[in-house]
Order: C-alpha cells, then sequence, then structure tokens
C-alpha cells in the first residue's frame, strides 16, 4: 500500500487480502490529506464522497475524515477498554514487585543472617533485569504476538514468587529476584504495544494513560501493600500475595482476552490460530468445526488466504535484544528516551529516599512510612487519566491548526503529521511545576517541616513529574509505531539502568550535600537538560522522516536481494531439469545409431 496508516508491520498484506471479503467496511485504504476538507453534501449517489466527522461537543470545528478503507481496529469500544483494563493490570505487578519487597528487607536480612548490603544487591539485581527482560519479551511479542508473550513472562514469574516464598538461603533469594524481575519487567513494555495496536494516534493518549497509571501507581502502592503483610503476616506472605494476585490475572487472560498483535490478527479482523487463540475462541473453533460452519464461503477462503499470508511473513526465531539498541541509537528516538529516563529517576530517587528520610526525620515505623507513599500515588493516578484527554484534545488542536484530517477509525499517515508538537506542547508547565515541588520537598525535608508540606509536594510531584513521564512515554510509542513493544522495552532499558545509577547513590548524595542542595541539584540537572525537548520539538520530524526513508531504502534493498536469491535459485532448478530431459533424449539416440 502506498500510505503507511500507522498500520504495524505485516498486517498490511492482510488487510488488503481481507478487502475483497469483507465487504463495505474493507474497501481501498484512506488516502490521507496534508490539506483540509470540505464538508460535503452527501446525496444517494455521491456514497463515496468524504463526510464531516463532528469532534466532541466541546471542538470549535469539525475536522473531516475519509469513510473508505479498512478500520485500523476491528475491536468494539468494549473490547478495547477490557483489553487496556486488563494490561493495566499486568503493567501494575512489574513496578509493584519492585517495591512492595521494601518493608520486608530488614526481617530478610535477619532471617537470612545478611549485611545491608548485600540485601541491597537484590535491588540493584532486580533493576538491572528489569532493564533488560523487556528487550527479550519486547521482541518475542513484536514476532510471534502478544498473548504468547505474556503468558510466557507470567508463568516464569509465579515459579520465581513460589520459589521466594520457599527458599530459606541467600543465594536462593538473589537468584530468584533476578527471576521475578524477568518475569514480570515484560508486561510493561507490552502493555505500550497492545495500546499501539488497538487504538489510532488521535486516541491514544487515553489509552497511555490508563497503563501509565497502572505503572506509575505500582510504586506508590507496593510499600503500603508491603508493610501491612510484612508487619501482620510475615514477609513470606507478600510473595504469596504476588502469586495470588497474578493468578487473578492470568486466568481471565488466558480465557478472554484476544490477540492484538498487528502481525497476527492485522487489525482484529483475522482469527488467530495455535497459541494465539484464547480458551473461549478455541472452543468455539471446535464448535464450529464440528457443526459444519466452517464451510469454505468466500470469506472463510479470503480469512484463510489472510492467515497464511501472514504466517508467511511470521518466521519464529530466538528474540533479538539488539533491536532495542538500535531504536535506542536514533536521533529522535534517543533524545526522548535520555530526558525521559532523567526524570524517571527524579522521580525514582525520592521514592527511594523516603524510608531512611521519614524514620530519621518523624521516627516513623514501617508501616506508617508505607503509608506516606498514598499522596504519590494519588497524584500519579491524576496524571495518569487526566493527562491522557490532554494529549488527546491537543492532537485535535494541532490538526486542525495545519488542516491535518483526523481519522479515528482507519489511523492517521504521521509523515506529514508534526507529532513532536501534538504531544510536547502541552508538556511545559508539568515539567516545570514538578521541578519547583522536587526543589521545594528537599527544603521541606532540610528545615524538619511538618509532615503535612512534604506529603503535599509529593502529591505535585506524583501529578506533575509522571504527567511528564506519560507524555514522553507515549511520544516514544508514536515514533516506531511498527514496533511498539520493542521501542518500549528501549524506554524501560534506558531508564532504569539511568534510574539504577541514580537510586544507588542517593543517598550518599544526601549525607555528603544534604537534603535541601541534594534535591536542588537533580531538579536543575532536569532543568538543564530540558532543552533536549525544545531540539526534538524542532527537528524531530525532519529526523523522522530522514529515518523513515533510510528504512524504507533498506527494505527495498532487502527486497532486491531476496528476489535475485530466488531469481537465481529458480535458473538452477530448471536447468537441472532440462540436464534431466536431455539425458534420457541423448540415450535414445545412440540406442538408434547403434
Amino acid at each position: 500500500m502506498a500510505q503507511d496508516l500507522s498500520y504495524l508491520g505485516d498486517a498490511e498484506k492482510a488487510e488488503e487480502i481481507g478487502a475483497s471479503v469483507q465487504g463495505a467496511v474493507f474497501e481501498e485504504p484512506a488516502k490521507p490529506h496534508s490539506e483540509p476538507l470540505q464538508e460535503a453534501n452527501t446525496t444517494h449517489g455521491q456514497q463515496e464522497e468524504t463526510q464531516v466527522v463532528q469532534d466532541e461537543a466541546q471542538d470549535l470545528e469539525a475536522l473531516a475524515a475519509v469513510t473508505t478503507g479498512p478500520v485500523y481496529s476491528a475491536f468494539s469500544n468494549f473490547k478495547k477498554k477490557y483489553i487496556v483494563v486488563m494490561v493495566t493490570w499486568a503493567a501494575f505487578i512489574s513496578p509493584t514487585s519492585a517495591n512492595i519487597y521494601f518493608p520486608a528487607l530488614n526481617p530478610l536480612r535477619k532471617d537470612l543472617n545478611v549485611s545491608t548490603t548485600l540485601i541491597n544487591l537484590t535491588l540493584t539485581s532486580y533493576m538491572i533485569f528489569q532493564g533488560l527482560a523487556p528487550t527479550v519479551f519486547g521482541d518475542l511479542a513484536d514476532m510471534a504476538g502478544r498473548r504468547p508473550a505474556y503468558i510466557i513472562a507470567f508463568i516464569i514469574y509465579m515459579g520465581a514468587n513460589i520459589g521466594l516464598a520457599l527458599q530459606n538461603s541467600y543465594a536462593a533469594l538473589f537468584i530468584l529476584r533476578c527471576l521475578q524481575s524477568t518475569g514480570s519487567s515484560g508486561a510493561i513494555a507490552l502493555g505500550y504495544g497492545v495500546v499501539a495496536d488497538v487504538s489510532t494516534s488521535s486516541e491514544r493518549g487515553t489509552y497511555m494513560g490508563i497503563v501509565g497509571a497502572g505503572t506509575m501507581m505500582g510504586p506508590a502502592l507496593g510499600p503500603v501493600i508491603g508493610g501491612i503483610l510484612a508487619q501482620f503476616l510475615g514477609w513470606r506472605s507478600i510473595f504469596w500475595f504476588l502469586v495470588i494476585f497474578t493468578g487473578c490475572f492470568l486466568v481471565p487472560y488466558i480465557l478472554t482476552v484476544p490477540e492484538s498483535g498487528r502481525n497476527v490478527v492485522g487489525n482484529g479482523s483475522i482469527p488467530p490460530q495455535g497459541w494465539n487463540m484464547t480458551v473461549l475462541e478455541w472452543w468455539q473453533h471446535r464448535k464450529e468445526e464440528k457443526s459444519g460452519e466452517l464451510s469454505r464461503t468466500e470469506i472463510a477462503e479470503g480469512r484463510r488466504l489472510a492467515q497464511a499470508e501472514l504466517a508467511k511473513g511470521r518466521k519464529l526465531r530466538w528474540p533479538n535484544p539488539l533491536k532495542t539498541v538500535y531504536i535506542i541509537m536514533e536521533k529522535d528516538v534517543a533524545m526522548v528516551l535520555f530526558y525521559n529516563s532523567l526524570i524517571y529517576t527524579a522521580f525514582y530517587d525520592i521514592m527511594a529516599s523516603i524510608p531512611s528520610l521519614f524514620q530519621e526525620i518523624y521516627h516513623f515505623n514501617d508501616l506508617q512510612i508505607g503509608l506516606c507513599y498514598i499522596p504519590f500515588g494519588c497524584g500519579c493516578a491524576v496524571a495518569s487519566f487526566v493527562n491522557g484527554r490532554l494529549l488527546d484534545r491537543n492532537y485535535k488542536k494541532v490538526a486542525r491548526q495545519i488542516g491535518f484530517t483526523i481519522d479515528r477509525k482507519r489511523g492517521d499517515d504521521l509523515r506529514h503529521f508534526p507529532i513532536e508538537r501534538a504531544r510536547l506542547e502541552i508538556i511545559w508547565p508539568l515539567l516545570y511545576t514538578g521541578l519547583a515541588c522536587i526543589l521545594c520537598y528537599g527544603w521541606a525535608l532540610e528545615k524538619n517541616a511538618n509532615l503535612a508540606a512534604p506529603l503535599i509536594l509529593q502529591f505535585f510531584i506524583g501529578l506533575c513529574v509522571n504527567g511528564s513521564f506519560n507524555i514522553l512515554s507515549t511520544l516514544v510509542v508514536d515514533l516506531y509505531p511498527q514496533s511498539p513493544s520493542t521501542a518500549t522495552a528501549a524506554n524501560n532499558l534506558v531508564r532504569c539502568f539511568v534510574g539504577a545509577g541514580g537510586t544507588g547513590i542517593i543517598n550518599i548524595m544526601i549525607d555528603r550535600m544534604g537534603r535541601g542542595w541534594c534535591f536542588t541539584f537533580i531538579s536543575l540537572v532536569c532543568a538543564l537538560a530540558s532543552p533536549m525537548l525544545l531540539a526534538e520539538l524542532k527537528c524531530g520530524m525532519k529526523w523522522r522522516e530522514e529515518r523513515r526513508v533510510r528504512m524504507d531504502k533498506k527494505k527495498e534493498e532487502k527486497k532486491e536481494r531476496e528476489a535475485a536469491r530466488e531469481s537465481s535459485f529458480s535458473s538452477v532448478e530448471s536447468a537441472g531439469t532440462e540436464e534431466e530431459v536431455e539425458t534420457p533424449l541423448g540415450e535414445e539416440k545412440k540406442d538408434e545409431k547403434s
């Protein structure tokens, strides 16, 4: 297809095949327009004319949308919301696992008779694998589909938690924590990939905000849950809780959540096969086979052809984590990833320092310290839901300003749309307000202020810094729509590695610099690095187009090499066939002469 309507990977061919069998819904793909479309007077004889699609009630101007071509996602609104809720649940598990562990550090150190330094190594190793694991699961999901990646990841995770609940040695604790991180950490990258599968760029902000809420609520609520469990039921109950909580997610996921990977089901209209099917889909398929409903109708045949076409381009291989590194090396993506890692580190430094600082200043026990994370959680929740709507609203605003046609059903061609502007325009008030709150937070602790002061500032830090983080995470997916899980894995890799370094030295910085100057330094570093986002805003679209042209050129060269290889192979085969035919004829002539 001539236009890239944000369709991902090999789904294009499948949708083209499906167009011949799905009726009016799957016609020729809509062609994007760089100039505003005028409202058409649609009559009975003008069914293929464009018609105006009204925006929400508060919109002052209607945007036209082309009504032909396959829809971007064939899932109903209810099913899309259900899928997003389930992946948000999954995204909540990984950060919760990392932070629910904090209240268990002292009991574990005593029970296993090891030093605080050795126990803290289990935190560092968790963050390292939290960065590495998504590079494998992200590529697996983009290659084989979302469902297999989710199921494999959470089976590993549940096994690790059972082992952690039963272990009695430091070596087992260390290894199983790494395994626990490996299983849970892929869920964040997979969640953003699923959002990219089912939502167009014009509505993606809202869904990304919901998944982001799950990601950022984990660090806020994890210590609260862990403190309650550790104090009343012992540290082993933390891991049994995680087993039960994950099981409650995995059972309905296996039963009901459909495959959304566009290289497996296209836009959702192509039935999945094998391990990509839900249990309910498999059962329904069996019933149809027995009743003879799966007849060789035109539609059924078209679907089989589409499945075969997708399977042809979906060759299973060992996941390649280097794909994540390639994404990090792209200029436009690297700017966003690095700055995102800075504000994530600032956010996590505050959270990691709360136990020691609040115990020292306010003399709190583990349970009271855990409750102090609640303002963070509230701020993160508000940011995630409000921020997503702001992103979608600003997308429409930019589209109106440049006369760009929004097509919510079929997706937009972002090659000529300034997605960087649509995302980054709203980040500045959030970012600088959040950095100012971090600075004030440090000096409130320095002056031993009333508890209300740091808790209120925590809420606004969660609101503003997490809001900035969600904006940049959404932009990362928009910049790499063909491999959203791999792009999110790159985001996760950079932020976890930078975050691991930052949290490793935060207590040293506080001891050497003091509380006030330490957090002043953190906020100044983020502020001084913010021109990186200005560079992305100014040059990002140009860099993105250069990357697209370069990638298209590589694809064409690869196709030419494959075509040349097939041509040479077929010529060798035909030459061999001719020799086989000529040999008997020659022998017959010799027999006649004799």
